[in-house]
């Protein structure tokens, strides 16, 4: 075998990839997404380094919206990163760089659920990488103090509040519908959704979920 025709083979093999790869991941990203990809990308490594998680963050705007930045939820939710009003108007005040609340503004959207995130993240004590994670996705979806309160009754129960197998188990006092939404959000982003954008090349993810 020449060269030329190895070549050949390698680049034949290179398209089949990429085909596979869009046959797997291309029908379940939305088309929208990939409008906000660059701008998604540059956001987050301007708050979490080169190395931030990309895949993850995408992965987080698709459980949170479908990538539809006119999206309101039944509980008023807002825009690309469902932020309640309230959360949209409260954040600017730890995190002025977010700027004027405009929850319908994809570019809003994006740096306020990165900084947000970044501000749980540093936030939230935990025993890995990935317990942190999960912890810090929990806080985005219900709330920091609903975190705090499983970690204390984990804790009480002599469990580890560190570890988010241990604090998963305890509800200190969420509905039912609230608290299965609630861990059921972590897991989807960083198993699901993070696959599902790292496999499409969007970069790596915060952390491994098996």
């Amino acid at each position: 075998m020449t060269l030329r025709q190895a070549l050949i083979i390698l680049a034949a093999l290179a398209v089949l990839l990429l085909a596979a790869t869009w046959a797997t991941c291309g029908p379940l990203i939305p088309p929208q997404a990939n409008q906000h990809r660059s701008l998604l990308t540059r956001e987050a490594r301007m708050v979490w380094g080169l190395d931030a998680p990309v895949a993850t963050f995408a992965g987080q705007i698709h459980q949170e919206s479908r990538w539809d930045e006119r999206a309101v939820s039944p509980a008023g939710a807002q825009g690309l990163a469902q932020f309640m009003p309230a959360t949209a108007k409260w954040l600017p005040q730890v995190a002025p760089e977010t700027g004027e609340p405009l929850p319908f503004s994809p570019s809003w959207s994006i740096r306020a659920m990165i900084t947000y995130d970044r501000w749980l993240w540093k936030r939230v004590t935990a025993a890995s990488d990935c317990d942190r994670w999960h912890m810090t996705l929990s806080a985005y979806n219900g709330g920091l103090g609903w975190l705090e309160r499983d970690q204390a009754q984990a804790r009480m129960a002599h469990m580890n509040p560190l570890l988010w197998s241990h604090v998963a188990l305890h509800n200190a006092g969420r509905s039912s519908a609230n608290i299965r939404e609630n861990r059921a959000y972590p897991t989807k982003i960083l198993g699901r959704w993070t696959e599902l954008y790292r496999a499409a090349g969007w970069g790596s993810g915060g952390c491994d979920v098996e």
